[in-house]
């Protein structure tokens, strides 16, 4: 199959039109200022709202069904088809609309391993946009600028809607992507991060056909060389975890692992911003200044300061920066192959251990439910934490079956001895509404403790319910907390949540029939 053939001319989109092509941060801050898209932080970022939108839109995202990718994708409610002729239609409508508009492109990469990486360009209808893919991307050198060549383009047009009635969309919002024209056609939404999660979509598709394996995770890398791996939805704490002052960062958020190693998809890190604080997240914190894009935040007035507590427009509040602006971080991303990999959850039932050791079945099973809670402010109409099981801890980017990516995955644990664990950045004491998230310092020791190797020659106690092993003791965190029914005040209440889990991790894991046997027996044990 081929994966790099460029079948589509964007440029002809662009002839004649005004367009900017490839602005310096500086000029394109002033072009957003100018045009009233946002204004400035006191820490010199540039804030910008993203109307009714403040984060994705997964029921408008659309696959083009076209012959050479129709035997590939796995359709359904995640990947939903749209037909040719309605694509055809809608980038129709994107070239008008164009030839009226001011347009900013950026041309960059996404991959930081060259042997891998791809060739990208976006077009923009905001210039703040475009900033934040200048951020978020990996930006060429003036060399690689002469000579870049996109083989994927997503055209970002906010103010175009679609028409239901005549472009096969269920709104006038829609996300989709032509494998086969290399276009991503997005419409009817200011939120930027639509344009970083289709890149990532694409990546999805594309590179396990070259033997890549695509991942939904953080990286860091330690001073011996040690590589760990996060995986997690929004909010389970991928950002924060892997900014550790002690290790560097290699990326927060999109990977690849190749037989070469790990690289990062992007060159910006998109962080979650609510609650905010210097003491706990120093690198977060310092790292937003001129040129990073806040996402949503309230400005104090007459100060111009950020109120990271005021989630009254949103909870998924973001601030987008590049991956320089982290002083240990990686440049570019790219690292050996991981010793320790992070499957991070928040469970707002608050039954699952804050910390436990998975065999490979086990952390085969873990990744296809890809369980966690939904917070608030991740998707349209989330407004607390909801059960959530998502295939791979991304499904919503998954263009393939789940089956794929978790036979990768247990080949690269087989092949390099990579020990995993089960984090719970969740809820402690008792669910969402009762107990406490879990304290981020007691998060931040134990994940210390296992990136080290500080637990594995110490005892473990396999979970009444959910079979996963659970240390008997970490250092820096009470005894107490790390058995998650000890620290429920009602045990029977406790027992019966914990029961409602795994009863929901069994149902769900009913799609997955053709698992090996041994990934299905290593669930929740309900007798």
């Amino acid at each position: 199959m081929k994966t790099t053939e460029y079948s589509f001319d964007t440029a002809a989109l662009l002839a004649g039109g005004n367009v900017h092509y490839n602005l310096p941060v500086p000029v394109l801050v002033q072009a957003a200022l100018k045009r009233q898209e946002g204004e400035l932080a006191s820490s010199g970022a540039l804030r910008a709202f993203t109307g009714k939108f403040t984060g994705r839109s997964p029921k408008d995202k659309y696959i083009v069904q076209e012959a050479s990718v129709d035997g590939h994708i796995a359709w359904g409610a995640v990947n939903q088809p749209m037909a040719e002729q309605h694509f055809d239609r809608l980038l129709a409508k994107a070239a008008q609309y164009m030839k009226e508009r001011e347009l900013y492109v950026f041309d960059g990469f996404a991959g930081a391993d060259e042997e891998y990486r791809l060739p990208i360009r976006v077009v923009n209808e905001y210039a703040w946009h475009n900033l934040f893919v200048r951020q978020l991307f990996i930006r060429p050198t003036a060399e690689e600028l002469k000579e870049h060549r996109a083989e994927f383009t997503v055209i970002a047009l906010p103010g175009l809607q679609a028409d239901p009635a005549t472009d096969g969309t269920k709104s006038g919002t829609f996300i989709a992507v032509s494998m086969e024209k290399r276009i991503v056609l997005i419409g009817g939404t200011e939120y930027a991060g639509e344009m970083k999660k289709s890149i990532f979509s694409v990546l999805n598709y594309l590179l396990p056909f070259r033997g890549v394996f695509p991942m939904h995770c953080s990286a860091n890398v330690g001073d011996k060389g040690d590589v760990a791996l996060f995986f997690g939805l929004s909010g389970t704490g991928k950002t924060t975890l892997s900014a550790d002052p002690n290790r560097r960062l290699i990326g927060d958020d999109e990977h690849g692992w190749s037989d070469r190693g790990v690289f990062n998809f992007e060159g910006g890190c998109y962080a979650k911003c609510i609650g905010l604080t210097e003491e706990k997240e120093p690198q977060i914190w310092s790292a937003i200044r001129f040129g990073a894009v806040l996402e949503n935040v309230v400005l104090r007035p007459g100060t111009q300061e950020a109120d990271y507590n005021d989630g009254s427009r949103t909870e998924n509040t973001r601030a987008a920066y590049p991956l320089e602006s982290i002083a240990n971080a990686v440049i570019p991303g790219t690292a050996g192959h991981p010793e320790t990999i992070v499957f991070l959850t928040a469970d707002a039932f608050g039954v699952l251990p804050p910390i436990a050791k998975l065999t490979k079945e086990q952390a085969m099973y873990h990744f296809l439910s890809g369980y966690t809670s939904k917070l608030a402010g991740t998707e349209r109409g989330v407004t607390e934490p909801e059960t959530t099981f998502s295939a791979c801890f991304g499904s919503p980017f998954l263009p393939l079956s789940p089956s794929v990516y978790a036979e990768m995955l247990g080949r690269k644990i087989d092949e390099h001895e990579a020990r995993v664990y089960l984090v719970n950045t969740g809820w402690s004491g008792g669910p969402y509404g009762v107990g406490k998230r879990m304290n981020l310092a007691y998060t931040r020791a134990m994940v210390t403790a296992a990136l080290e190797g500080k637990l594995e020659h110490g005892e473990f106690t396999p979970d009444p319910v959910f079979g996963v092993l659970v240390p008997s003791h970490v250092p820096g965190v009470p005894d107490e907390v790390l058995q998650p029914r000890s620290t429920w005040e009602d045990k029977q209440a406790y027992d019966a949540k914990a029961r409602e889990l795994a009863e929901r991790f069994v149902s769900n894991f009913g799609k997955f029939a053709d698992a090996p046997e041994a990934v299905r027996a290593a669930g929740p044990r309900l007798s």
